[in-house]
């Protein structure tokens, strides 16, 4: 609609959701109706949308980024303007310059393109397109080219990874070795002891530590069904322990303080959790991998196989643990958890929300071991083949 103030013409309208308030700059009606027309046009093809909108979208890319986090800053969590800003980063290096006003369909698709080409999945992928969408959003650019960028596919057979028992005994042997990676051995202690994810246990408090009753309760999680109140076993005690040992020696073991407080510049803050022990992590499994396939590689020389089979068999030990996440701590917890025979009742009450594909993940785990325990007790019994082989076809007579 359009309506008049001060003696000039203004338009108020709404397209997609977005309210547009403009001055029309004529005080004829007939010429403020026919502009009314064509902005609502230029509007609807993404073109210079707004005044602030063709601002922001006249900025090279790098900069409109800094625009961006700033105005998204006092609205979300800072979790999300931290995944945010790691989503930027291989967009900044790859549009560099590039001014949003001048971006096309081929632009998101070619980089959709480039990143395949490089090796990374389909999900990422399509996370950082996602955040470059609320970018040509708030350019008011992405309404022209947004049937022409689609969504990549997603690799989803994969639960994620779990480590046999003698790898999972080599990581957390190794991060034992280096005082420097105390803090994400801890945390990775308590995320294979009690399934939960990384935010829940940065957001821990030592109110939420019982360490008489022997239980954890979770405040703070991805979905409400993640809150939750948590058994501690031993190893998970000796974890908080030490923690406790740590957060005395910083002074930063009252009730409200967190578990693992932020740490910037050396200043420890007990008032904010920790935002990050990722460097620490990614350092911990390189070396954990490195070592794993230098012990098999020295047992195939030793064998006398000759420097291939050393570098094969690197490779082979090696590849179960490299790109470990401590994401991969979570399911690895729920998976021993199902393997010991645990209900999908226990499993949910332990571990929080699970959506029904994990469900069925870990019900045919639970029927996997219970097989493999059943197999064990053949003894050929009938006096024949096993039960599990299959009987000769007979012959037609």
């Amino acid at each position: 609609m359009i309506y008049k103030r001060t003696g000039h013409w203004h338009l108020d309208v709404t397209i997609h959701g977005v309210r547009y308030r403009e001055a029309l700059n004529t005080t004829d009606k007939r010429q403020a109706k026919e502009l009314e027309k064509n902005r609502i046009a230029e509007i609807k093809q993404g073109k210079n949308a707004s005044k602030t909108g063709r601002e922001f979208a006249r900025k090279p890319f790098h900069e409109a980024v800094k625009v961006y986090l700033e105005e998204r800053e006092p609205h979300v969590a800072e979790r999300t303007i931290q995944f945010e800003t790691e989503r930027l980063g291989p967009l900044v290096k790859h549009f560099g310059e590039k001014p949003l006003l001048r971006f096309k369909a081929e632009d998101a698709s070619g980089y959709q393109k480039a990143r395949l080409d490089a090796g990374i999945s389909g999900r990422t992928v399509n996370m950082e397109t996602g955040v470059l969408r609320r970018m040509l959003k708030r350019a008011k650019i992405w309404n022209a080219i947004s049937e022409d960028v689609k969504a990549l596919p997603e690799d989803r057979s994969a639960v994620a990874k779990v480590l046999p028992p003698d790898l999972k005994r080599k990581l957390f042997e190794t991060a034992v070795s280096r005082p420097e990676w105390m803090v994400a051995h801890c945390a990775a202690v308590l995320a294979v002891s009690t399934t939960c994810r990384g935010v829940e246990i940065k957001n821990l408090r030592w109110q939420d530590v019982d360490l008489f009753n022997r239980i954890a309760t979770i405040r703070r999680s991805k979905t409400a069904a993640g809150h939750r109140t948590i058994p501690l076993n031993g190893d998970a005690m000796a974890a908080l322990a030490r923690l406790l040992e740590r957060a005395r020696a910083l002074g930063s073991s009252e009730p409200e303080h967190y578990v693992f407080p932020a740490c910037e510049e050396r200043i420890v803050d007990p008032m904010r959790p920790q935002k990050s022990w990722r460097t620490a992590w990614r350092k911990l499994v390189r070396e954990t991998a490195r070592r794993v396939g230098r012990e098999a590689a020295q047992h195939e020389l030793d064998s006398g196989k000759g420097l291939r089979a050393a570098i094969a068999a690197w490779k082979r030990a090696a590849a179960p643990i490299r790109g470990l996440r401590f994401h991969d701590l979570r399911h690895q917890a729920i998976t021993e958890m199902a393997e010991a025979g645990a209900s999908d009742a226990t499993l949910m009450a332990v571990a929080g929300h699970m959506s029904r594909r994990m469900l069925e993940h870990y019900s045919h785990v639970r029927m996997a071991a219970k097989r493999s325990a059943l197999e064990k007790l053949e003894s050929g019994l009938m006096g024949g083949p096993s039960a599990t082989s299959q009987p000769e076809s007979r012959k037609a007579n």
